[in-house]
């Protein structure tokens, strides 16, 4: 199995450039799982029911997210009914949604980190529960690991190595270049990057963030338009064993 998973959709722009060569990205690297963190979908902070939508018509399959998933309030019954909008799982019991589904014969996964980020269950053990009411028979797994720090998303690979097929950071917006297969057989990259407007500051434009830090006043942020790029990675996984094969960088930079 070959999954395509993008990191973090940020806002129209980001929406553009999937809807431009999402298309055509599946059919030339054969892809046959498409994932998509769009947790910064809408504006650059949450998404909405008609933008997942639009999404998943152009040919995404699953849809992860993170810290913004609840930031537009019309996404709450629209998580219930739609399994494959996951918000993290280690969210505390009563949150809406879930944060495992099963699609293609391939357990897809969100988790949370907790270092610099809101309160949430350990997303180590909310792992271990997961992967233990999973189905022993699905063994291709992939899990989005949403979290602030390096060190906690590399502790998350080491801890899942072995047992998931592939564990990829985001939230940061920025690519990593540790892209490699862990002893386990586990595919890991701390974080996929963003796809979005790279003439910015992980996607909000650059002047707003300056006078911000320039002033430390409270400034409403808005999403850049410039230079947007599409980064993902590219999954190999053999069906039979669960492990990984392979797990490349793959970058699109449009207008």
């Amino acid at each position: 199995m070959r999954i395509l998973f993008i990191g973090d959709i940020f806002g129209s722009p980001g929406r553009r450039i999937v809807a431009d060569h999402l298309r055509d990205i599946i059919k030339a690297q054969g892809i046959d799982l498409a994932i998509a963190n769009v947790e910064n979908s809408a504006g650059g902070f949450g998404v909405t029911p008609a933008i997942a939508e639009d999404l998943f018509a152009l040919g995404l399959d699953a849809l992860t997210s993170g810290n913004h998933i609840f930031d537009k309030r019309e996404v709450y019954d629209y998580l219930g009914r739609t399994p494959r909008l996951l918000r993290p799982a280690n969210y505390p019991p009563g949150a809406p949604g879930a944060g495992m589904v099963v699609f293609k014969n391939c357990a897809i996964l969100n988790l949370q980190g907790r270092t610099y980020m809101p309160y949430t269950d350990c997303p180590f053990r909310s792992a271990d529960h997961l992967l233990a009411e999973l189905n022993p028979a699905i063994k291709v797994r992939f899990v989005d690991f949403h979290a602030e720090v390096t060190s906690e998303k590399i502790a998350m690979g080491w801890y899942l190595d072995g047992r998931v097929s592939a564990v990829i950071g985001t939230h940061t917006h920025v690519p990593t270049a540790d892209t490699r297969i862990l002893p386990g057989g586990t595919a890991y990259q701390s974080d996929a990057g963003m796809t979005g407007p790279c003439d910015s500051v992980i996607g909000v434009d650059k002047d707003v963030i300056l006078k911000r830090f320039l002033t430390a006043m409270p400034i409403r942020m808005e999403a850049a338009k410039r230079q947007v790029e599409l980064h993902s990675v590219i999954i190999d996984v053999d069906e039979a064993s669960g492990k990984a094969t392979a797990i490349r960088r793959h970058t699109i930079q449009g207008d």
